[in-house]
């Protein structure tokens, strides 16, 4: 048994303010706003489980930001990703049952897992119960002894917001039941390579692993998929905030909820032209190789696969480019490769608003942006997988409140959110 006051206790120690340093920034602001966040999540789980059993543990994992590398990780190319200090956090204890009971805030309904019923069910196809189920197989299929357990989850990683909820919330859930029933011992590597593993299966997402690495790695990560079943991940250390600019994220508050085919299309076509060219993926080939086979490819795939292509070839070529401006602290050449990476999708991966739509946020955020940045020396680009969603910009702090504003009032209020970047990925909250 514990009670309220015990946990609320716990949240507001010493040791709850390093912790939460780590997690989400300094200050005492930032500080007492966490700590009544995980209050909040204390009387939730209450509401819903009671206080007689085991005392919850607290999870978090981060949501990511792509800084370069747009849609090469599924095609085994590189990517350099963030994770960010917006997290999505658990509450979690075992329940001496064979049953997982979770709760998320925002949902009206409580979700139930048979762990003697782990199968996958078409049925669930894009649901969080996929997730769930998926997650608890997978485990057990790892060795993991799982066990029935109570979650109780918020987020402040929203659908939507570019920043992959999804990605966050499947590396959480490995994270806890590794948490609780494996001894916390699996690799953040591995943890991704399962997220990616359930999103892909049992969720029916045909996701690369990049979302998944980022959040589970923590930092500012450079990631080469070149063998996909063991990425190569190298930290890069880059301190934005004291070179004097600021990482923001604006949402254009426009669903993707319909938009599964056209995120599908793009890797789709890409292994097509591949398979033209005698190949799995555009990794096993080049560029050249393209150009010297055009007329060929062009045939036998389409126009919009070989730009698609192109800009593959073109932005893992600017990835492995901007490492070595990160490493080098070569600002202007990164925020260059930024833009030239945001025109390149725009122009040549097509992944900024689908065809025959009257809306495209995207593209109106980012030509804005422009108007806005390009005489301040910022950088803006898509964010993620386009189509809907998000665009990523590093705005000069001079400029910070004017180009929040403006934007804001364009896409409505909230919509820019300024992020900073969390050295660490999922784990355990250590209170």
């Amino acid at each position: 048994m514990f009670t309220k006051d015990e946990m609320k206790k716990i949240v507001s120690s010493v040791a709850a303010k390093k912790e939460f340093a780590l997690l989400y920034g300094a200050g005492e602001e930032m500080f007492a706003k966490q700590s009544a966040r995980y209050e909040r999540l204390v009387d939730s789980y209450i509401a819903h489980f009671g206080d007689k059993g085991e005392a919850p543990a607290f999870f978090s994992a981060p949501g990511r930001t792509e800084i370069v590398g747009n849609h090469t990780d599924h095609n085994n190319g590189c990517v350099l990703a963030a994770a960010v200090t917006l997290d999505t956090l658990a509450a979690a204890a075992p329940n001496g049952t064979d049953t997982v009971r979770l709760y998320s805030a925002g949902y009206d309904k409580e979700f139930v897992i048979d762990l003697h019923d782990l199968e996958k069910k078409d049925s669930e196809i894009n649901t969080t119960d996929a997730i769930l189920r998926g997650v608890c197989y997978k485990c057990r299929e790892m060795g993991i002894p799982v066990k029935g357990f109570n979650a109780d989850v918020t987020s402040l990683v929203l659908g939507g917001s570019g920043l992959s909820s999804s990605a966050a919330f499947e590396v959480l859930l490995i994270t806890v039941v590794d948490g609780l029933f494996g001894g916390g011992q699996m690799d953040g590597v591995t943890r991704a390579k399962v997220g990616q593993w359930v999103e892909n299966v049992y969720f029916g997402k045909p996701s690369g692993l990049m979302d998944q690495s980022a959040s589970s790695i923590g930092g500012l990560v450079g990631i080469d998929f070149a063998d996909n079943t063991a990425p190569v991940v190298k930290a890069h250390a880059f301190d934005f905030e004291k070179a004097g600019y600021k990482v923001v994220v604006m949402a254009a508050k426009s669903s993707h909820a319909d938009l599964t085919d056209e995120y599908a299309a793009i890797p789709a076509e890409m292994k097509a032209v591949a398979a033209a060219l005698g190949k799995k993926v555009l990794r096993e080939t080049s560029k050249e190789e393209l150009m010297g086979n055009l007329p060929a490819v062009r045939e036998q795939t389409s126009d919009r696969a070989v730009m698609r292509a192109l800009h593959y070839f073109d932005e893992n070529e600017r990835v492995i480019k901007l490492y070595d401006a990160i490493d080098k602290g070569d600002l202007s050449a990164f925020l260059a490769g930024v833009i030239a990476s945001g025109e390149s999708s725009w122009k040549l991966l097509q992944n900024l608003y689908v065809g025959g739509r009257t809306s495209q946020s995207l593209a109106l955020a980012c030509a804005l942006s422009e108007e806005l940045l390009a005489s301040c020396g910022g950088a803006w680009r898509v964010h993620g997988g386009g189509f809907a969603g998000t665009i990523l910009a590093f705005v000069p702090e001079k400029s910070l409140e004017t180009y929040v504003s403006a934007m804001n009032s364009v896409f409505g209020e909230g919509a820019c959110t300024v992020l900073g970047i969390r050295p660490v990925g999922a784990k355990k909250v250590e209170l």
